[in-house]
């Protein structure tokens, strides 16, 4: 599987270099030249992000901010400040770790290796979707938002578990009842366009935000 890589900079020069040498070695490659492209882009999902501190419009600091809810993949810094302070801003912001400029690219490489598949292992133990402030623990069971927990049923909990597994994908409420029940849901489908609207009645006691999308005369869909 090739990876995706956010390279996130306002160096052209340094962009095409980047970009160039993962490219060759079989990664996916998206760029950004400031903090507002990057935001733009972090809809790809991808699997690292190179992230320059000093740019224009939005510092890197803020833009590991804001996007730190959003994804859960490594951030690692490109920067040329080495001061002790400026690291621990960085890694209080949501960064990972640090790459001094100028650096090898070797170096970079391995890190990157590194941090992707330490991210990959974590992800098997904890097996935790994060989209926007709400997350998933498919190990507990449990679905929070903004650390709170939110009181699902068994029914209800399994519903979210499996659209958000598939999110962007689009299931009828039949697909959806056999999925979740293990059998043919002809005639007892009903049920899940019930349990659907009790999830959204509870999740919109915590954000505004809507997660569960009803395709009109199709079924319902995790928004991505």
């Amino acid at each position: 599987m090739a990876y995706k890589l956010l390279i996130v900079d306002d160096d052209v020069e340094l962009i095409k270099m980047l970009k160039s040498y993962f490219e060759l070695k079989g990664y996916i490659i998206y760029t950004a030249a400031d903090g507002k492209e990057a935001l733009d882009r972090i809809s790809i999902l991808p699997d690292l992000i190179l992230l320059d501190i000093n740019m224009p419009k939005i510092s890197g600091l803020e833009v590991c901010k804001r996007i730190r809810n959003k994804v859960s993949c490594p951030i690692l810094f490109l920067t040329a400040k080495v001061e002790e302070q400026d690291k621990i801003n960085g890694l209080l912001s949501g960064g990972d770790d640090y790459i001094i400029k100028p650096f090898s690219l070797r170096e970079l490489e391995a890190r990157i290796i590194s941090h992707i598949k330490r991210e990959e292992r974590n992800r098997d133990k904890r097996r935790i979707k994060f989209v926007d402030n709400l997350s998933i623990d498919f190990v507990g069971r449990t679905v929070e938002y903004c650390d709170m927990e939110i009181n699902l049923t068994k029914m209800e909990y399994e519903i979210v578990e499996f659209l958000a597994s598939h999110a962007g994908q689009v299931f009828d409420k039949e697909s959806i009842y056999e999925k979740i029940w293990g059998y043919d849901g002809e005639g007892d489908s009903k049920i899940v366009t019930e349990l659907i609207r009790r999830i959204r009645k509870k999740l919109s006691e915590y954000t505004d935000q809507e997660f569960i999308e009803t395709v009109w005369g199709c079924g319902y869909k995790w928004i991505i």
